[in-house]
């Protein structure tokens, strides 16, 4: 992902005519390195970033060719230059989405039998049905079965009720009132624990079934839910059921800052019906590129709402020791899933560039603009003070990150 974002850099920069003396991957001493076309090819042996040094960069460097430096191009050009690393990023992103898409997808899913239905469908449904078909269409998961629900013509689901076969019809003008009615079965096992998060530190696993939250007993995910959202206490106490062992887990509630006041300790429910889905070319541009763009808006959304609650960093932030345990964990779910984490990964990458912090894409790109608006660059002094700190800030953020990591890893291995 490094090398495709200074990549960007590399080749926008020869297309407006810039010298480049060195293209690196990581930093310090070379692992290895050549000379290709007048430039520096190597591989540090710090792998915690890349660099493209281009001639005329550095302010101050005065025995720069004129036509060959970076500071005699255009305001535009530079920001064009530094625009190009974030957009690369973008590219192997939406590239990446897309791929996940065009392999096999493990697809998880809840058994098709109601829990619940809400309104007049409480009238139609009863707790226990289990739905076997939909427009003629036999299914095995819950998903499955609203997807085959056509909002065009009138509908025929299927059902078990008390042993019983049952079919009922569902006018297309219902379908989206139905689908907001009807509520699964969920048992309280849990199926994935995300890394980092409040359950994965207290050493909880996939597998585990919930039986209490606080001596209270539960029986299905919806009143657990209820009762770990809803308490009044900053942890809750989870009894579970481990390999027929009972245990008892301290959980702490912690807000999110994407997901407003809401608490929540990180984990979902267990889908158990297993099946493959595939998807052709178009399928996978048309659902890979709208989810790649997305996915980048929620960060920025993620962002500012980590700003307005800065106190919530710390336990927001990921380094590399999460980045690894993260993608070990999507790992086990399919090479589809591992593409489609370092995708997210490529264009979280690009999020950070562009915000307007020197030293960072976004920060040039901002003395660029403010360039062009006034005519006159922005001072080489305040530059060299504002890239200062904000390299003392990025340094700051990333021992923050891995402290974060290793107290988080320390947690679990405490706990469990």
């Amino acid at each position: 992902m490094i090398f495709i974002h200074e990549l960007g850099h590399y080749w926008t920069a020869r297309r407006f005519g810039v010298g480049i003396e060195k293209f690196s991957i990581g930093f310090g001493a070379p692992l290895l390195k050549f000379h290709r076309k007048g430039v520096l090819w190597q591989i540090g042996w710090i792998p915690l970033g890349g660099y493209v040094k281009m001639q005329g960069e550095n302010p101050d460097d005065t025995d720069a060719d004129p036509a060959l430096s970076f500071q005699q191009k255009p305001w535009w050009q530079r920001a064009l230059i530094a625009f190009s690393g974030p957009f690369a990023n973008l590219l192997l992103g939406l590239l990446l989405f897309t791929v996940s898409f065009l392999l096999p997808i493990k697809v998880e899913d809840h058994h098709p039998v109601v829990f619940e239905a809400d309104g007049k469908w409480a009238r139609v449904f009863e707790p226990g049905d289990s739905l076997t078909a939909v427009n003629g269409k036999p299914v095995k998961g819950w998903m499955e079965a609203l997807s085959e629900l056509s909002a065009s013509k009138e509908n025929s689901i299927a059902l078990i009720r008390a042993d019983s076969l049952t079919s009922l019809k569902v006018p297309a003008v219902e379908v989206d009132s139905l689908l907001r009615s009807l509520s699964p079965v969920l048992p309280t096992e849990i199926g994935e624990v995300y890394a980092g998060m409040p359950a994965w530190r207290a050493g909880i696993r996939s597998g585990d079934v919930v039986v209490a939250v606080d001596s209270v007993a539960v029986y299905d995910w919806y009143a657990m839910r209820e009762k770990i959202v809803g308490s009044p206490r900053s942890s809750v106490r989870l009894t579970l059921i481990r390999d027929g062992k009972l245990l008892h887990r301290d959980v702490v509630l912690e807000a999110n800052a994407a997901l407003g006041q809401e608490r929540l300790i990180g984990i979902t429910n267990s889908q158990p019906v297993k099946s493959t889905r595939r998807f052709n070319l178009w399928q996978s541009i048309s659902y890979g590129v709208p989810s790649g763009v997305e996915f980048v808006g929620r960060n920025y959304s993620s962002i500012f709402k980590l700003f307005a609650k800065p106190e919530q960093l710390a336990r927001n932030l990921g380094g590399p020791v999460m980045i690894a345990t993260m993608s070990s964990q999507v790992g086990d779910k399919g090479l589809s899933y591992l593409i489609l984490f370092f995708g997210s990964i490529s264009l979280i990458f690009m999020t950070m560039n562009l915000l307007p912090i020197p030293i960072l894409d976004g920060g040039h790109i901002l003395f660029c603009v403010i360039e062009g608006i006034t005519g006159k660059p922005v001072p080489l002094r305040v530059q060299g003070i504002l890239q200062r700190i904000g390299l003392t800030l990025l340094l700051m953020l990333m021992i923050l990150a891995t402290y974060s990591d290793l107290s988080k890893v320390l947690s679990r291995a405490l706990s469990g």
